[in-house]
């Protein structure tokens, strides 16, 4: 049937032009075997001679052949094979012919090319009467037909890149798989972490499954890049049969490709089971690499939403902080520097000593405290660190801090002040670089900014803005601290690492940051072995490794170095962490969830919980840096004997947390008696950390 001028035709297609178009002619192709229409061909070209009739119906009769070759394949299935082309030929030929649409389909669509040319019209669609109607079929190659399914799925999936479920599952919808499933690639655990299993997210509150980088059929994909195809998965050497034989569901086929970025491998997606074929074939697999790469672009827009909102965290907890906080005015950094940096001899003649204790620093002198340990340590010279600067940034972490009963300035200050004794009676520069040396020194300085009293646990538990923003990665809280410790750096007149070069500024940021992180003591315990092995080995100041783990064994030292001091310092610090502890604790209660022994005020039984605490923590930990560093044997003593007054006034204790005045001192009794007796000898308050008068300021 022949409409004249495409422009008045009822057929003619809204917004379509052509130039120097005469007519628009619609051919139905018939299928005189089933007596029905199976498409309608929409064909634009110029006047129609007597040989483009002929070609016309030559071109009309192997285009229905197509369209039934195509029906035909749409309905078994029977698409490339999927594995070599050897399978294929190893199969009855009469068989093949009948199925292996390549060579057949590619030579009768070489004809409709060839007619197509003789005419020289432009053909517009074939539209499928009985079928889908969106797939459009009117490629003139074989290979191209298939792709049109493939990116008629495609672009519907491009309105979803948010979502890496609803790709995936359009590609298994697509292929007819059973299951999908999706791993990301962890690079730092070098562990597939499942974000779309069985067809369904992966919440975040539930417990992550995952699995081996480098095992099974996923972890092949991931290390080789390539995709895989198993048509029987139990007879395959890489599939592991327990899960199907503890769930009861079996396994017929895989079909597994990567996930890539232009980087490399992000990740690996599976599809199990071809429900209506016998096993993936070679345009599944095609379909699967099409859709590995929306997969790709999926999860990259993904974490840059996710960069987004946490950027938006950030801004929240930093108009939090700057409303908390005030700026350090300059009238601060000058009456600071004034009368210049004081040495640390006039502060106190035994400031360089382990015996001191740093909490008998008035709050008002901790500043110049810290500006005279940087110049003992040879800081602001070795590294041009303006002294303006340097004043405020002290200031600005000073005023970083909250004010709960012990993660406070005065905490920060005196693990800081254990660095620099750490420095000056062992000897650091011979085990450390300086560079390293000092981003210890600032990592004591700031690893607590922004401490609320709780701890990780009570982040998560409470869904807090912290929890949000890291739980993800894990130690909630030593994340936000190094947050805010460059939310500092970043203020201006605040960056005493300005004139460093770039790749030293990285470095010293990378230090911090794995520093404040190692304050964990999660992160300490998973590396404890580690740490025993190289103390049996022998420290190696050349191995990186080595002054990585060490650099963590001292920050953990510093940061528990009041258990170092003498018995009434240690004791008042017990009775400060616990009105932290028991406070969380009360708030616990008030959400409906049960705090641990030690943070409830009614069954915590002090002296017990120090001495575990004494025996499993920080024992070992003094004890490896005895092995390491001989000179420090007296911290290792100091902290047992603290462990052994915490044995001799436990029949003393006789109550569940803390007495009605918050006070911890009618423990000192027995202790007192025992000093007037000389059991300490004559210098007993040094042994003590400080005078007893001194002792009572350990509450500023």
């Amino acid at each position: 049937m022949r409409v004249g001028d495409h422009c008045s035709s009822p057929w003619a297609v809204p917004g379509v032009h052509f130039k120097s178009v005469n007519s628009t002619v619609i051919i139905p192709l018939v299928d005189e075997d089933e007596d029905k229409v199976l498409s309608l061909v929409l064909v634009s070209c110029r006047q129609l001679m007597d040989q483009d009739e002929q070609n016309l119906n030559l071109l009309e009769k192997h285009l229905t052949v197509a369209c039934k070759r195509v029906q035909a394949l749409q309905t078994t299935s029977a698409w490339p094979s999927a594995q070599s082309h050897d399978a294929a030929l190893k199969a009855d030929s009469a068989t093949t012919k009948e199925k292996d649409y390549r060579e057949l389909d590619r030579k009768i669509l070489q004809l409709c090319d060839m007619y197509h040319s003789l005419i020289s019209l432009q053909l517009l669609s074939v539209i499928a009467v009985f079928g889908v109607i969106d797939r459009e079929l009117y490629d003139l190659d074989a290979a191209s037909l298939q792709l049109k399914v493939i990116n008629y799925a495609l672009l519907q999936v491009a309105k979803n890149l948010l979502h890496t479920l609803e790709i995936i599952v359009e590609a298994r919808n697509l292929s007819n798989a059973e299951i999908c499933s999706v791993f990301l690639l962890d690079r730092v655990s070098h562990e597939l972490v499942a974000k779309v299993f069985d067809g369904g997210v992966v919440n975040e509150d539930e417990k992550e499954f995952r699995i081996p980088a480098d095992q099974g059929i996923a972890g092949h994909v991931a290390t080789t890049g390539k995709i895989l195809n198993i048509k029987d998965a139990y007879s395959h050497p890489l599939f592991y049969r327990g899960v199907d034989d503890s769930t009861g569901f079996r396994t017929r086929n895989i079909l597994c490709f990567p996930i890539k970025d232009e980087n490399g491998v992000i990740g690996v997606a599976e599809l199990v089971n071809k429900t209506n074929g016998p096993w993936f074939n070679r345009f599944d697999e095609d379909l699967a690499t099409a859709f590995s790469i929306y997969c790709g672009i999926s999860i990259a827009h993904s974490l840059l939403y996710k960069r987004v909102h946490e950027a938006q965290f950030r801004s929240h907890l930093a108009n939090e902080m700057m409303m908390y906080h005030m700026k350090v005015s300059e009238e601060e950094v000058t009456k600071l520097l004034t009368s210049g940096i004081e040495s640390v001899e006039k502060i106190h003649p035994s400031f360089a000593e382990f015996t001191y204790t740093p909490r008998s620093l008035p709050d008002d002198s901790t500043p110049m405290g810290v500006l005279s340990m940087f110049e003992d340590m040879g800081f602001i010279n070795t590294y041009k660190i303006d002294l303006h600067t340097l004043a405020r940034f002290c200031l600005m972490v000073k005023k970083g801090y909250r004010d709960p009963p012990y993660h406070n300035w005065m905490h920060a200050f005196s693990v800081s002040h254990f660095c620099y004794l750490l420095y000056k009676n062992l000897e650091l520069s011979n085990y450390l670089e300086d560079i390293e040396i000092l981003a210890l020194f600032v990592s004591c300085m700031c690893h607590d900014l922004d401490h609320r009293g709780t701890n990780n646990s009570f982040q998560v538990a409470s869904k807090s803005v912290l929890a949000a923003l890291y739980s993800s990665e894990g130690s909630v809280m030593e994340r936000h601290h190094f947050a805010q410790a460059i939310a500092i750096l970043n203020t201006h007149g605040c960056n005493i690492f300005e004139k460093f070069s770039r790749k030293d500024y990285q470095r010293v940021l990378d230090l911090v940051r794995d520093i404040i992180l190692a304050t964990d003591l999660a992160h300490h315990l998973r590396i404890f072995k580690d740490l025993q092995k190289m103390a049996q080995v022998g420290y190696n100041p050349r191995s990186r490794t080595h002054r990585s783990l060490l650099l963590c064994l001292l920050m953990t030292s510093c940061d528990l170095s009041d258990q170092t001091k003498g018995w009434k310092t240690t004791r008042k610090i017990a009775e400060l962490i616990y009105k932290e502890f028991f406070s969380q604790g009360d708030l616990e209660k008030a959400m409906g969830n049960r705090p641990s022994e030690m943070m409830d005020r009614e069954k915590a039984y002090i002296p017990e919980l120090q001495i575990s605490f004494m025996e499993h923590i920080a024992m070992p930990i003094y004890k490896l840096l005895q092995e390491i560093f001989p000179r420090s044997a007296e911290l290792y003593e100091r902290v047992a004997a603290n462990r052994e007054q915490w044995s001799k006034v436990s029949h003393k204790f006789t109550i569940r947390g803390l007495p009605s005045n918050n006070s911890l001192d009618f423990l000192d009794e027995e202790y007192e008696l025992m000093q007037a007796q000389g059991a300490f000898g004559d210098d007993g308050h040094r042994m003590n950390g400080c005078l007893e008068d001194d002792c009572g300021k350990t509450d500023q």
